[in-house]
């Protein structure tokens, strides 16, 4: 990795204007998710309909980010992860009362309306045309609430290409061979233009490459921690075919993919959980450009290029692999089938 500025020319997204105003605002809604993480109670969560955790921190921090994307380009829509329901059914219960209140911090001083029109306004199809931002708040949001790993994911995409991701990191270290180092990144990636990591707090940014590992069985695995989130019995199969003599690196969310990025992880491996889950596209879309411009491969668990085109999810893609590349990948891809047919 080195150190300098990030590159000022003219991008794939068109201009430096999304680059800046993504990163300001994945900056200023990571600041307001580690502040609500600070605070948390039990009475600031909840449960969705699928028993995930939706925190004050998801509702804030996506309306946040949906009023600074509409201030600076009113026409682009954007694929969210969540909507203004909850705001709407109980706009006096605590969990509203908090959203607003932290928003307020920001400098958010609409009423219940606004916010919860900021949350609605998340609602496109997505799709093969035109252009759309797609967003996760609180992409690992049982990291967050233990704790954990946890991200801010934003990207930008164009006619079904990504061309602009950002990754806000509140709980991920700057320096991870330094014990003392701080924590709080943020991840840059442009099509063409590299990735880049910055501290959350400001300062220089770092350019960021995969790390190729000594031998396949010196390669270390990322993996998520949650197993409804990835097959991990077919994947601790894998490492064993493989010969890794490593042990993985577990942690929730989009953090995953800047470990490979820069060089701290070589594997990020996630099986699907049964045959007919598809992943969604704002848990994929930063990370998977963010690894690319660092040097890496990232493909589906068969091989398969990630197809942005059809949605909200990735309907013609299974699982994923993101890996440092060269003879690696195809490693990892042969020891898939191989633990499958097992």
């Amino acid at each position: 990795m080195s150190t300098g500025a990030a590159p000022a020319q003219l991008t794939a997204s068109g201009s430096t204007r999304a680059r800046e105003v993504a990163l300001d605002a994945v900056r200023a809604a990571s600041a307001l998710s580690a502040a609500v993480r600070h605070e948390l109670v039990a009475a600031h969560s909840t449960t969705k309909v699928d028993r995930s955790p939706v925190t004050v921190a998801d509702l804030a921090s996506q309306a946040l980010i949906s009023l600074c994307l509409r201030a600076a380009f009113p026409d682009d829509p954007i694929v969210g992860e969540e909507d203004g329901a909850l705001l709407r059914a109980d706009p006096d219960g605590p969990i509203a009362r908090q959203v607003r209140s932290h928003l307020m911090r920001t400098g958010v001083t609409g009423g219940d309306s606004l916010i919860a029109d900021a949350l609605d306004r998340c609602a496109h199809p997505g799709g093969p045309g035109g252009r759309f931002w797609t967003l996760d708040p609180v992409d690992g949001t049982k990291g967050f609430l233990r704790g954990g790993q946890y991200a801010v994911a934003l990207a930008l995409i164009e006619d079904g290409d990504v061309v602009l991701g950002v990754l806000g990191c509140p709980n991920l270290s700057l320096d991870p061979g330094d014990p003392l180092a701080p924590s709080g990144c943020m991840f840059l990636a442009e099509r063409g233009g590299g990735a880049w990591m910055y501290p959350l707090a400001g300062g220089p940014a770092t350019a960021l490459g995969v790390t190729p590992p000594p031998s396949v069985a010196d390669a270390r695995m990322a993996e998520s921690v949650e197993p409804g989130h990835s097959a991990l019995d077919q994947g601790d199969r894998v490492a064993r075919i493989l010969g890794l003599t490593q042990a993985p690196l577990q942690m929730d969310s989009q953090a995953k993919y800047a470990t490979v990025a820069r060089g701290e992880a070589h594997v990020y491996l996630r099986l699907p959980t049964s045959d007919t889950y598809r992943e969604r596209i704002w848990d994929h879309a930063a990370g998977w450009l963010l690894v690319r411009e660092a040097g890496g491969v990232v493909t589906d668990a068969r091989g398969e290029r990630f197809d942005f085109r059809r949605g909200r999810r990735l309907e013609g893609n299974a699982g994923v692999l993101a890996t440092s590349g060269g003879a690696l990948h195809e490693r990892v891809l042969e020891a898939i089938v191989q633990a499958q047919a097992a």
